[in-house]
């Protein structure tokens, strides 16, 4: 896999990344050395390289995409993360928010109901070096209650209403972002702060996120 900094397109792509960003007042050092760490041209697939560093989604295959570089960056931004915080994110797709995520916390346990985009993502991981991720083939929308409790969660998939049955797995304080909303039409997405066994919540920005689905694939 290039670096960020291997070629032209990916140093000019960056740097206009971590400049909308900065607009945006998300310039968390330990962020931008995460993007700059992590080759996200390695997670895209070759028909669609020349849109590693748009704003907008990339279909990776299984019918899922791999979001904004801006929105996951934002995200990760919300989560306040810590270099000791252990982190459960549901939906891990082509890996790359799983492989920023290494680079800024202890340890990752992404899920994810295509083996095959599960299979794709260790192999990607293992080319990396990164060794504090684990990725399991799993039916995650009621999360992960055996391996819990985590610091921070971070789903990418569309939950109707407020997602309570996942308070019980953040550590006190925890912190969770996920898009609440019709599956059929834009969401909110929230910023859900655990406060004793109830969330409080505040609402980042519009999105659109396919409905969570509660089942590992049958194929793929």
């Amino acid at each position: 896999m290039n670096t960020p900094t291997g070629n032209g397109a990916d140093r000019a792509g960056l740097a206009a990344l971590l400049a909308r960003l900065k607009g945006q007042g998300v310039d968390s050092p330990e962020l931008v050395q995460a993007l700059q760490q992590t080759p996200r041209r390695g997670f895209v697939p070759s028909q669609w390289q020349d849109a590693t560093w748009t704003r907008g989604s990339i279909p990776i295959g299984c019918g899922e995409m791999l979001e904004g570089v801006d929105l996951q960056a934002r995200v990760l931004s919300a989560l306040q993360l810590e270099p000791g915080h252990r982190v459960l994110e549901v939906g891990t797709g082509s890996g790359y928010t799983a492989a920023l995520l290494s680079r800024l916390t202890a340890r990752v346990l992404t899920v994810e109901r295509f083996r095959s985009l599960a299979d794709e993502a260790r192999k990607r991981f293992a080319a990396l070096g990164i060794t504090n991720v684990t990725v399991k083939h799993f039916d995650a929308s009621n999360g992960s209650p055996q391996e819990s409790p985590f610091d921070r969660i971070v789903v990418w998939a569309a939950f109707e209403s407020l997602p309570r049955s996942f308070a019980d797995q953040l550590a006190t304080n925890g912190v969770m972002v996920a898009p609440i909303g019709p599956g059929d039409g834009q969401q909110d997405l929230a910023k859900l702060t655990k406060v004793g066994s109830r969330f409080d919540r505040e609402d980042l920005e519009r999105v659109r996120f396919q409905p969570i689905a509660k089942s590992i694939a049958a194929a793929l």
